[in-house]
Formats: C-alpha cells, structure tokens, sequence
C-alpha cells in the first residue's frame, strides 16, 4: 500500500511494498498485522518523514470526515506519495482531491450534474456498445490477447475521452504520460514533465472548444466555468488531468484484476454468467477484495485530533489505507475470501467516504457491471493463458493493477 516502515525498525528501502502472502490482492502482510496489532501506527515515508498510518474502517470512515484533517498538499507536515507532489506545493493548481471544505464543494459542484445516477445511467447504451465492439475484435482473433490490452484499458479510455470530447486517437499520448504520473518511483523532473505535457495538450484542446464547442464535458467547463470566470485556466486544467488520467487508470485496473480475480473463482463467474442480475452486487464485492488505490488518503492536521484513542499533534500526517479498512474482520466476515454472496461489502471504502467520495464512482460502477457481465456472457470458456505466477502486478503504482493478462477461449 504505502512506502513504510514501522517507527521501531531500521530506515531500511520499503518501497514498493509487496502484497500479502500467496494471493496477489491481499494487503501487504506487514500492514495486515498493523491493522490487527496496531490500527493507528507511526510510520516512516520515502523521504524520511513521520506519518500516522490508519488501517481500521471504523476510524478511517471518522477520520476521512473529519475537517481538522486537510487535503492540502501546500501544508506542511503533509505525507506526500512521491517527490513530485511534494515539489508542486508552492502555488500549482490543485485538483479536487486536494482541496478543502468550501473549496472544495464549489469545484466538486462544477461536474456533479455529468456524473449523477440518472446521467450515468443514460450512457449505459454507448457503454455497451464500446464494450461489444471490443470483444468482437477480440474474438476475431484466434488468441491469446492480453484482455488489459485488447480490453480493460480501451473501455475506460473510450468512455471518458467521449465524455470530455478528447480524440481517442490521442489515448498514447496521455496513458503513457498518466503512467508517469502515477509511477511512485517516477522523479520529480519526469513526473512534471508529464503533467506539463498534458498541461500544455489540455490547454490547446480548450482553445479549441471556445472557438468550436462540442457536446462534451470540456466545452460545457469551458462556457460555464471558464469564461465567466469561475474558474481559472491552470485550475480548469488541472481538473481536466484528474479527470482523463484517474478516469481510465482505476477502471482499467479494476476490469482486469475483476476478470482475473473471477477466472481464479469459476464457480462464482460461472453463477454471473447463469443469473447477471447478481453482476452489481459481485462488482461491490470486487471492489472491497480488490482496492486498486493502494497509496490511500493523505491528510494532515490543521488542530490536535484524537484518531482510534491516540492523539494525532497539528502538523502530523495522516494515512488512510483503504485496502486495510476493506479488509476489517470487525465489519467483514472472512475479508480475506472472495464471496459474490455476502451482505456486508456495503461497508467497503473503495471509492474513499463522505464528501471526498470519488465524483466519478458511479461511472466507474456503470462501465465494470457492464463489462463484466458482458465478458462472461460472451467470452463463457475464457481462461488464462499462463500461470498467475507468471504475471507481472502494478506494484510500482500508486493504482494497484496487472501489467498484462494473456487470455484464450
């Protein structure tokens, strides 16, 4: 999950950390047993900082809530994922997720409307036809494919380039630059390389909808926001790299960990297959088993906090580790199976909790029950092609993945 190291043990390279034991979406091992040891734990980041890490559900879902705990990464004390953040604190634009209350909710309320339920629910259709056109020329070929390839990175970069009116010919161009970004041992100078690039593309792809306005979430920004002065450029900007880099990176990840995760379980993918109308709530329970955002929530305190009985000092940072909080025994029973039947995944954090709640979750939810269903439907003998051992995993990432998965028929 994160690069740490407990504050008794020597500052010895932790980074990345491996996933637990013999299954390769188990948190690691050692934050296995913080959350059971030692739930609020003082930890060691990359660069020699402290930070509180906080693996139970309970008192992430209290903390995450909680205003005294700023997203600000301009703060200090502030437990930064990688030196690029950490350079970008003076005056560069932040995005939502960096943002406080009010700021906050004024950014969060400029895309509301194009990722509510009823909107969302509208694109099902082009979803699905995206999904379909996919695994026919899937199929077309004899096998094996890599499904990331062929299919878990096109279906979400096709959704949100149509959904901000980006050419999806120009999807290399911003997936190779968006792995950088979220490379955790990207270097500060790469990293920014990458955000500028996509900065400077952004911008003129901007330009454009002011003079030549689609039907796409960029040309509305643009009106709506942008020339009325609402927003300004390099914050319109940086909100539109949130957007297109996070938009496909988590989906991406999660449509192939979910396929993988359901080829390692036949009897439930074959129960999908028999009664699709139980693929929303398997997709819950593949976001709990899953959790793709392994870094989790940074924060840090504006005021002195108690946090699960320990006192969490102004200026301290704090981390809040999803994976661990979905792994909770307290709330889940057996969090460590994979279970498409159980009643209790409603308490997962996949998507984090309260008012910083991923914008584009139902989205998310949209394109993965969608692609799901539709791959065990039509694709009922697929297998792997090679041994889980063989694969190789996005531990490097800040949004955990497989960096290939070759299937046939």
């Amino acid at each position: 999950m994160t690069d740490v190291l407990t504050e008794q043990e020597e500052a010895v390279p932790f980074y990345p950390m491996e996933r637990g034991g013999s299954c390769p979406f188990d948190p690691a091992n050692q934050l296995a047993a913080l959350a059971t040891e030692q739930p609020i734990t003082r930890v060691r980041l990359w660069n020699g900082n402290h930070a509180w890490l906080v693996t139970k559900n309970a008192d992430l879902r209290a903390a995450i809530s909680d205003r005294r705990l700023s997203c600000d990464p301009r703060l200090p004390g502030f437990p930064h994922v990688t030196a690029f953040v950490e350079t970008r604190r003076g005056d560069a634009p932040r995005t939502l997720i960096e943002m406080d209350f009010p700021e906050h909710t004024t950014y969060r309320r400029m895309l509301t409307k194009d990722f509510l339920y009823k909107r969302v629910e509208a694109m099902r259709p082009r979803i699905q036809e995206i999904v379909d056109g996919l695994i026919d020329r899937m199929l077309e070929s004899t096998g094996p494919v890599d499904l990331v390839a062929a299919f878990a990175l096109p279906v979400p970069s096709l959704v949100i380039c149509e959904l901000l009116g980006v050419p999806y010919d120009d999807h290399e161009f911003f997936q190779v630059r968006s792995n950088v970004l979220f490379a955790r041992d990207a270097t500060a100078e790469q990293a920014m390389k990458a955000f500028q690039e996509l900065a400077v593309y952004l911008g003129g792809m901007m330009q454009k909808k002011a003079a030549q306005p689609g039907d796409d979430l960029t040309s509305r920004l643009v009106a709506e926001q942008l020339t009325t002065g609402a927003i300004g450029p390099d914050s319109l900007v940086a909100m539109l790299i949130l957007l297109l880099t996070a938009g496909h990176e988590t989906t991406a990840n999660m449509i192939s960990l979910s396929a993988l995760t359901l080829l390692q379980h036949p009897e439930q993918m074959a129960e999908l297959r028999d009664k699709p109308e139980m693929v929303p709530d398997a997709v819950e329970e593949l976001l709990r088993y899953l959790t793709v955002a392994q870094s989790g929530a940074r924060r840090v305190a504006t005021e002195d906090i108690e946090i699960g009985g320990h006192l969490v000092k102004a200026g301290e940072g704090v981390i809040l580790a999803f994976d661990t909080a979905n792994r909770d025994t307290s709330v889940f029973a057996e969090p460590e199976v994979f279970d498409i039947h159980r009643d209790d995944t409603g308490q997962h954090v996949a998507f984090g909790f309260g008012s910083h709640q991923c914008v584009g979750q139902q989205l998310a939810r949209a394109e993965l029950q969608i692609a799901v269903r539709t791959l065990v439907q039509r694709v009922p003998t697929l297998r792997l092609a090679q041994s889980v051992d063989s694969l190789q995993f996005r531990k490097d990432m800040a949004v955990y993945g497989v960096q290939g998965l070759p299937v046939s028929w």
